[in-house]
């Protein structure tokens, strides 16, 4: 592992989470753009470019660090799915993709500030739905937890019932593509098995 410090540019506390479970000790430290997900631009590089926007907002702020932004929203038939903005809309994205597979974009950008690198990347994971049946929908609408989740659903929690299998990345779906951000972050001297 290196030294250095290490800022997440991220609220939220499953990507924290995630990074300290493979032993990554961040500060956190919010970007505050708003996510913005209308755009006519392919979802892999709208999911970069507001993460590469979220690393340079925060990274004047962290002289001689290692900064990781992300951001993660649903793609079903071509519609991007942020997060719901009331109990109504979230059951209506979940009948949406009932019985249906939808993809899970996340884009990341790391910047070292000392050195100015900058590397954005995107992960893809397909995740195939289950029928739901509408009572389904509102016993889980119910427990607010899609409430603050991109595509009205937590995999790792109730929302696995809704999942029927994935394709790719189970930790993309979840926030941040451990695999893939490890794998960059050697290229910035973060070395997470070493």
């Amino acid at each position: 592992m290196s030294d250095r410090t290490i800022v997440l540019a991220s609220s939220s506390p499953r990507r924290r989470e995630l990074l300290e479970r493979i032993n990554i000790k961040v500060i956190v430290d919010p970007s505050e753009i708003p996510e913005e997900h209308r755009s006519t631009m392919q979802p892999a590089l709208l999911a970069q470019e507001l993460s590469a926007r979220k690393a340079r907002l925060v990274a004047p702020r962290h002289p001689n660090s290692v900064i990781i932004a992300a951001d993660t929203f649903g793609v079903f038939r071509g519609i991007i799915m942020g997060k719901p903005e009331s109990p109504t809309q979230a059951a209506r994205m979940l009948a949406l993709m009932s019985g249906d597979s939808h993809q899970v974009v996340t884009g990341f950008t790391i910047i070292d500030t000392a050195i100015g690198k900058t590397v954005t990347d995107s992960v893809i994971t397909k995740v195939h739905f289950r029928p739901l049946t509408k009572k389904e929908i509102e016993a889980y609408v119910s427990t607010g937890e899609p409430l603050d989740k991109a595509g009205a659903y937590a995999i790792q929690g109730l929302g696995a019932l809704l999942v029927d299998r994935i394709e790719g990345d189970y930790y993309n779906v979840i926030g941040l593509p451990l695999a893939r951000l490890t794998e960059v972050l050697k290229e910035f001297g973060v070395h997470v098995l070493s």
